[in-house]
């Protein structure tokens, strides 16, 4: 880390992530080996694939590259932990409903803070999903259990007012002399570290009977790290590896399935929740030692990110398999049907994917003498031509079903729910209300860098190009 000069966003984000890590690592050592293995499988897609291993990112980036994820349990904590996010260049994308992506108690509402702008992402794409209790939901909590949970959360402080401070400065100013710089860090690193201070048994072990995940949140004095994702050039081959190292992975790699045609969106995975001794404070007023299952090591393939139009095919085509797959003989696999319905379905090259506005690209100018010198040009002329070339853009976000997969695949039983009783409505414009600041539409994002990129080809071509997907 620079000593002599201001330290600006993007520096203080890849900082703050390589001291996660490191936290994380010496909490849960398991992690430790996820992060090796996931070196070694990228180092051999590289050597394998050469030039098209770093078609949807640098190996710099790739390596370099993390997701978190922590929990909050109320409107205040959301709104510093976005505070905390923007001094590190990091704002609100996306909103994630849990509460119904599976069949488990998973009462949570999420967002993800993460950059923003395509220079940002590419110089430390770090972000962070996260998830707040949604305790007023009357399917999981009744009236005194809420309350219970809103005095408990109420009474704790997970950010102190100097790192508040220091972290509206830095987002004010963009930047901070590096004795800011070092507080920050050192304050930001410590406020998710895990609390050492015992857990009320009896408090924590009602919340988990509704909820593992609402224990997790509103039973422990502190918020933490729940995971911190690497991410991974060819995710099978990390499970492969995983497990033949011994460490028990989940059943399934969740999202799209391994095919020969583009990836899409996001594959996720993780290796299962181990045991962590915590210490618990009884009613009788003893501290005695027990364990916990909360954490895992997860790990990520990032794909293309799909257009509103290709996300629609996306979620007929998951639909489609959950269909086949109930009617499919027992021993059959997601991932063999997902595979034959991915094949009928979608197109098996990038071009296509493009073309169709299926998924989102920018587009270099490749060859202008092929362009016509004045007037207007369809896209795909251009493309088909040779003029323009799309290259795929990263999908930076998550999935609520995967995420819950994974959740679910990692908890010891599913809790409780009441589903004779109304869920609290929640969408992103009412989570923005909660958070006090615009959550920013993921699509929005994506077609802003696309637009962009055909206007810069317009200009260089000195034409109009039309018929754009959309």
């Amino acid at each position: 880390m620079p000593t002599t000069t201001k330290l600006q966003l993007w520096e203080l984000r890849a900082e703050f992530a390589l001291r996660l890590a490191s936290l994380y690592g010496n909490e849960v050592p398991a992690y430790n080996t996820l992060v090796d293995v996931s070196q070694e499988v990228n180092e051999d897609f590289i050597r394998k694939n050469g030039e098209n291993a770093e078609r949807l990112g640098s190996i710099q980036r790739v390596t370099a590259e993390r997701h978190g994820a922590i929990r909050v349990g109320s409107a205040r904590e959301l709104a510093q932990v976005a505070r905390v996010f923007a001094a590190f260049g990091m704002y609100p994308v996306g909103f994630y409903d849990l509460r119904d992506a599976s069949k488990s108690s998973v009462p949570v509402v999420s967002t993800a803070f993460r950059p923003i702008d395509a220079d940002e992402l590419a110089k430390n794409p770090f972000r962070v999903f996260t998830s707040m209790l949604a305790h007023d939901d009357r399917r999981f909590f009744d009236e005194e259990t809420e309350k219970q949970l809103e005095t408990f959360i109420g009474a704790r402080i997970l950010f102190s007012q100097e790192l508040l401070e220091l972290a509206d400065k830095a987002s004010a100013e963009k930047e901070l002399v590096p004795e800011e710089s070092t507080r920050l860090l050192d304050l930001a690193t410590a406020a998710f570290e895990l609390s050492q201070e015992p857990v009320d048994h009896d408090w924590y072990f009602k919340l988990e009977r509704i909820s593992a995940v609402a224990a997790d949140i509103g039973g422990v004095p502190s918020t933490h790290i729940n995971h911190l994702t690497p991410r991974v050039l060819d995710i099978d081959d990390l499970y492969a590896r995983m497990e033949a190292r011994g460490i028990a992975m989940i059943d399934e790699i969740q999202g799209p399935p391994n095919w020969e045609g583009p990836d899409v969106l996001l594959r996720q995975t993780s290796f299962r929740a181990l045991a962590e001794e915590r210490n618990f404070r009884h009613s009788d007023g003893g501290v005695r030692p027990g364990s916990l299952r909360v954490r895992f090591g997860e790990v990520e393939q990032r794909g293309i990110a799909l257009t509103p139009h290709g996300r629609d095919v996306y979620d007929r085509l998951v639909a489609e398999v959950d269909n086949l797959l109930a009617a499919s003989p027992a021993g059959t696999t997601r991932v063999e049907v997902a595979a034959q319905v991915w094949r009928r379905n979608l197109p098996d090259n990038e071009r296509d994917l493009a073309l169709t506005g299926l998924a989102y690209f920018t587009y270099r100018v490749a060859d202008p003498a092929k362009a016509p010198t004045t007037g207007s040009a369809s896209l795909r002329q251009l493309v088909e031509a040779g003029v323009l070339v799309p290259e795929p853009i990263v999908y930076e976000d998550f999935l609520p079903r995967s995420a819950a997969g994974i959740f679910q695949s990692n908890l010891t039983d599913d809790g409780s729910r009441d589903d004779g009783q109304l869920g609290t409505p929640y969408d992103i414009d009412r989570l923005s209300e909660v958070l006090g600041s615009r959550i920013l539409d993921p699509n929005e994002l994506y077609s802003a860098q696309q637009n962009a990129s055909v206007k810069d080809a317009e200009r260089q071509l000195c034409i109009t190009i039309t018929d754009l997907p959309s």
